[in-house]
């Protein structure tokens, strides 16, 4: 059952799993991807009414929904440490560009990759430093 708190509602993963008939997984990779738009509070996910109604938001224009449109931002990629032990940042521009830098360092465990649009400054996605590796590296 959705949460309210005031006027804002916040669907889990298993609401939008209830609600829409698609797995757990899924809606998990979505958010992980960016693709869904959601915010993680402790160990859950919640999305909110104004995030689903963008994801399924289809300009007039064209069939393409809002949320594929958004991949063709540009993205400012940004290393950091994932604790107090490693307070090192590094802004990278480019894919390889953050590919060099998370394998240059000693433990990648300890690192981590803030992507934003390079636009508007928005942080889209979190990725630890060896998962955004393998993601990206067969890609380079």
């Amino acid at each position: 059952m959705p949460k309210k708190i005031g006027s804002l509602t916040l669907y889990s993963v298993d609401d939008l799993h209830e609600l829409l008939g698609v797995s757990k997984m899924t809606i998990r990779a979505y958010l992980r991807e960016g693709r869904l738009k959601g915010r993680k509070l402790g160990v859950q996910w919640y999305v909110t009414e104004e995030a689903i109604k963008s994801y399924f938001d289809v300009d007039s224009n064209d069939d393409q929904p809002v949320a594929d449109k958004k991949r063709k931002r540009s993205y400012t990629y940004v290393v950091q440490g994932v604790n107090d032990l490693v307070s090192e940042t590094e802004e990278c521009s480019t894919i390889a560009e953050t590919l060099d830098c998370l394998n240059s360092q000693a433990i990648i465990s300890l690192f981590q990759v803030e992507i934003r649009d390079e636009s508007t400054g928005e942080m889209i996605e979190i990725v630890k430093g060896r998962d955004f590796i393998e993601r990206h590296s067969s890609n380079s």
